[in-house]
């Protein structure tokens, strides 16, 4: 059996959450199977080890998942992207809009140096905000997108045309 089928039989649909009408795509079970999260990281190893990746930014919280353990296996840093008012250190902010209101990301001014290529890594695509967030958040600290990377891509909602204004290189492993 191929990865994505092994992830969309593990993937748990949770209807009406986080309110009526939405149904969620529930990634907890991957990690309750250290074997198929292994496989997913190994995957994620094999892909990016030859794109020139210098850092990855994982987007709170289910982006430091995946993220941080890639990240260290491909020998790179891993930039943390946190809500407003998580981070201890000196930190540069990033507002935008959401459907409901809007939210501010964070991450520390040292995470990143100027040009260097960097992965936004998060579990879930939807709409592409939190991620084209992250990606402005590191333009504005001088850094470039190498691309971005997922577990689920909603493709109905279209976030990767948002995305696509960052870098044409937008992966997933399981598209619903």
């Amino acid at each position: 059996m191929i990865l994505e089928e092994k992830l969309k039989l593990a993937i748990r649909d949770v209807p009406n959450f986080p309110k009526e009408g939405i149904i969620f795509k529930d990634i907890s079970p991957i990690m309750l199977d250290a074997k198929l999260s292994s496989e997913v990281l190994d995957f994620l190893v094999d892909f990016y080890k030859i794109k020139g990746i210098e850092a990855i930014a994982g987007v709170e919280s289910r982006g430091f998942l995946f993220g941080y353990p890639l990240a260290i296996r491909l020998g790179v840093p891993f930039i943390l992207i946190r809500k407003q008012g998580k981070l201890p250190y000196d930190k540069i902010s990033h507002s935008y809009d959401l459907e409901y209101g809007s939210a501010v990301i964070e991450m520390h001014t040292d995470a990143i140096s100027h040009g260097q290529n960097v992965l936004v890594h998060d579990d879930l695509l939807a709409t592409g905000g939190s991620a084209s967030a992250t990606a402005a958040l590191i333009q504005k600290c001088g850094g470039r997108i190498a691309g971005f990377s997922f577990l689920v891509n909603l493709s109905f909602l279209n976030g990767s045309e948002k995305l696509s204004l960052y870098s044409k290189d937008i992966q997933s492993l399981v598209s619903y």
